[in-house]
């Protein structure tokens, strides 16, 4: 399995030769889009991006097979939502292999027992973590982590001076201190198998492509 980070919350995932791309949410802020046909595209909450071509388009809660990747998608209250009736959005968690991935997105930081049953096992989460009443701050992403549980954390969508953020994001090394977690790793891409997880939690950042 091969991850690649390109900025905000826009995640790539190569799985025998299929690919799943998380949030390419890139042509609104400024950036180019990396969505391309046959990708299977999944959004966590909305978007205005162009995605004619695609394989397959995934916007909310719901279970989809496709071809060796399962796909569910559990419903949250979005961390911009300031009444629990108001604006939602879908975590996603991807399992391809032996590997279960989670995408929040930018929800709010407690999450029900129910929604952890729907998720159960998860090895890899991918957090936001830019805050300013955004996203997820540390200390969401910090409470996100201790009820989830996984064994790696990604963190996604802090300070970047490529990306035109509606709201400035916190820098991911002011982030980090606050977190109190120290990276195991920094790279471009993530080549990912099962046997490189270890029970202790650990923090991975991942370089934009």
């Amino acid at each position: 399995m091969d991850i690649q980070f390109y900025g905000a919350n826009c995640v790539s995932v190569t799985y025998k030769g299929k690919r799943v791309v998380i949030d390419d949410t890139l042509v609104s802020l400024g950036a180019k889009p990396i969505l391309r046909a046959d990708d299977l595209a999944l959004f966590t909450g909305t978007y205005a991006e162009p995605t004619t071509g695609v394989k397959l388009l995934i916007d909310q809660p719901g279970e989809y097979e496709v071809a060796d990747i399962s796909i569910v998608g559990v419903a949250a209250r979005s961390h911009m939502d300031e009444d629990s009736n108001g604006t939602r959005a879908t975590m996603y968690k991807v399992t391809a292999g032996d590997l279960s991935l989670l995408f929040t997105g930018h929800i709010y930081p407690d999450i029900s027992d129910a929604q952890l049953e729907k998720l159960g096992r998860i090895d890899v989460m991918f957090v936001p973590v830019g805050g300013n009443g955004y996203t997820l701050d540390a200390i969401g992403a910090q409470k996100l982590i201790k009820e989830v549980e996984p064994k790696m954390v990604i963190p996604t969508h802090y300070a970047d001076k490529a990306l035109k953020y509606e709201v400035p994001q916190q820098d991911l090394a002011q982030v980090l201190k606050e977190l109190g977690m120290e990276p195991k790793e920094t790279t471009a891409k993530l080549k990912l198998k099962a046997a490189d997880l270890s029970e202790l939690t650990q923090l991975v950042v991942l370089e934009k492509s």
